[in-house]
């Protein structure tokens, strides 16, 4: 599939939610859309095309026909993963041998997979410049640093019958002998290009070393990390800017912090979307009467990778909705309220996705395990739209190594464009 290497190169380059949306940003700005500042004044206009992010880990992109019809188009994922964040002062020294670093975990992940791994760590660091100003800088260490050792199983007869992983016990990633005592930071710094002293604050996670990978016997299963919500995020984006002839205001989000309840200023629920929505309006010349017009003729796509039926533990599944991976996109319902799809968010979906010649699949969990939420109704708290949650069927998530199907990200950019033209 033609877009399956752009995908990997995008994750591949994508360590840190950060790097994703820098990405991303890249990306709109070689097709043409101009950068916002939420701290300056906007000057835009319709028949323009624009992007704002808020703490360089979220985006909101936008597309204004020249003679827009009623009604917000909006699609909207997530930049973040579960991972490990380095905590401040990051090194524990091990009986004047080793050197490991203070992490804490950062959503919910599996932990058993981040053992035994090359990881490395990225992310941001805030630093002052010569001038005495703050500035913000991506950093990425490329090469193999760290790794989470196991215990043999000569000391634990019984891990392979279970065991109750202890985050701060087990989970610190091993960086070296005593001789790396104090150059964490200054690898840190030199990464970024400064001085360690120049480090005034960090956001920095461990990530997975490697590109992903093509697999399976017809080539059809995609291996790599952060699949959720990335590979949502990357289609997405490809659809929202293939998409030439836009009808309505559209929009694509990109959000932070969903892995985590997206209840900050730059998460689902917050007033990132809201406060853009108002501006361009203003902007526009617009009455809020406008907006809340625009609102209700509105649609949003929440778009978060979905489970999919597990080769191994077909009984996980609900007795009849059972999504697998490289079956198309799935429609994902709640009746808790988990999912804001309702009846005729489903319909509309389901419209498109049949213009545009694409099955659809949905899921719902069994009744008696619970499931997790995601961005689309959080979001509604701010920015109440009709709105479907979607996502494209995986295995393992949240593992710190995902699998998902290569013709279900072909689907989704098809529907995505289809979307924002429709």
């Amino acid at each position: 599939m033609r877009h399956t290497e752009e995908l990997l190169d995008f994750l591949y380059k994508s360590p840190s939610c950060f790097h994703a949306v820098d990405e991303i940003r890249s990306c709109l700005a070689e097709a043409g859309y101009k950068q916002l500042e939420e701290n300056e004044k906007w000057e835009i206009k319709a028949g323009g095309r624009y992007f704002v992010m808020r703490n360089h880990s979220s985006i909101i992109a936008l597309d204004l026909p020249a003679k827009p019809e009623k009604g917000y188009r909006i699609m909207a994922s997530h930049s973040d993963s579960p991972c490990f964040k380095i905590k401040e002062n990051p090194e524990i020294v091990v009986e004047d041998q080793y050197v490991k670093l203070n992490v804490e975990n950062y959503g919910g992940m599996i932990y058993s997979s981040w053992y035994d791994r090359p990881l490395s760590v990225a992310g941001r660091i805030v630093c002052q410049d010569d001038c005495g100003r703050l500035t913000e800088r991506l950093v990425n260490i490329d090469r193999d640093l760290l790794i989470i050792p196991n215990l043999a199983i000569h000391m634990d007869r019984e891990v392979n019958t279970g065991y109750k992983y202890n985050p701060q016990k087990d989970l610190q990633p091993l960086y070296g002998t005593i001789g790396s005592k104090g150059r964490f930071m200054e690898e840190v710094a030199a990464a970024a290009g400064t001085k360690a002293d120049a480090i005034l604050g960090h956001d920095l996670f461990l990530y997975q070393r490697g590109r992903g990978t093509v697999l399976g016997g017809n080539e059809e299963f995609l291996s790599a990390p952060k699949l959720d919500d990335l590979q949502c995020a990357f289609s997405s984006l490809k659809g929202f800017t293939a998409a030439k002839e836009k009808k309505h205001v559209s929009i694509l989000c990109v959000f932070d912090n969903e892995e985590t309840g997206s209840g900050t200023k730059q998460g689902a629920a917050s007033s990132f979307l809201y406060d853009t929505l108002q501006r361009v309006n203003g902007a526009m010349g617009r009455s809020y009467e406008d907006y809340l017009v625009d609102l209700a003729e509105g649609f949003m796509v929440s778009a978060d990778n979905a489970h999919g039926l597990h080769p191994n533990h077909q009984d996980k599944a609900d007795p009849v909705n059972r999504p697998v991976v490289g079956g198309g996109i799935v429609i994902k319902f709640n009746a808790a309220q988990k999912y804001c799809t309702d009846g005729v968010s489903a319909g509309f979906f389901r419209q498109i996705c049949k213009k545009a010649g694409l099955r659809t699949q949905t899921f719902t969990n069994r009744s008696d395990i619970a499931g997790g939420s995601t961005l689309g109704n959080l979001s509604n708290m701010m920015v109440p739209i009709k709105s479907v949650d979607i996502g494209l069927p995986q295995l393992a998530m949240h593992s710190a190594w995902e699998t998902a199907g290569v013709k279900d990200t072909e689907d989704m950019i098809v529907m995505a464009e289809e979307f924002f033209r429709e």
